[in-house]
């Protein structure tokens, strides 16, 4: 997660309000299709694991999941799905080289700054093994703000992202754009992208 003290804040305080928001069928459908690109017992990095709904969908499936978050509440939720390893951590401390099969980034880098975009995403290529699949969600737009409860975003558009991620050597190639509503209750549109390290 990013060191964004205020954005951390914001998900300790609603973390157990976070937990109830189902997975859209957009993202679940995203999720299937990010397993089956991947190696039978894949091992896979949740990066902003959030409440572990991914990574206990994941584990379901047959994969070894690391899941991390800068929220140390949300991290508590994630610790009792069964099976899961959960550890707090910022985007800034994944040091990993070639360890993991797939990286799922589901809205989680949107709180990262701008300019520290392109430092994420060469830190998760990487984490990745040679020919790993990635997937990203992020909301659309062009601007860095703060959302009605505080909590910091970047939005991009769909070219910037993909520029992004093909500087950083990767090649995309399943994208899905859509509108949903989240913790803050607006509705925003969003992209997921699921690329190849």
């Amino acid at each position: 997660m990013s060191a964004d003290a205020k954005t951390l804040a914001i998900y300790d305080a609603k973390a157990a309000d976070y937990a109830k928001i189902v997975v859209s069928k957009a993202e679940h459908k995203s999720l299937i299709g990010f397993v089956e690109d991947l190696p039978k017992g894949a091992h896979v990095l949740d990066l902003g694991c959030g409440p572990g709904h991914y990574a206990a969908e994941m584990l379901k499936r047959g994969c070894t999941v690391d899941a991390v978050d800068g929220s140390a509440a949300m991290v508590a939720l994630a610790q009792a799905v069964e099976g899961l390893n959960a550890t707090q951590a910022l985007f800034d401390d994944l040091d990993a080289v070639e360890t993991y099969d797939g990286v799922w980034a589901s809205f989680s880098l949107l709180h990262a700054p701008r300019k520290k975009l392109p430092q994420h995403l060469g830190q998760i290529k990487r984490a990745l093994k040679p020919s790993g699949v990635f997937h990203i969600g992020m909301k659309l737009g062009d601007a860095e703000a703060r959302d009605a409860l505080g909590r910091a975003y970047t939005y991009v558009s769909e070219p910037e992202l993909l520029e992004l991620l093909t500087d950083a050597g990767f090649e995309p190639y399943d994208i899905f754009k859509g509108e949903g509503t989240g913790l803050s209750g607006s509705i925003d549109k969003f992209i997921l992208v699921r690329a190849h390290g």
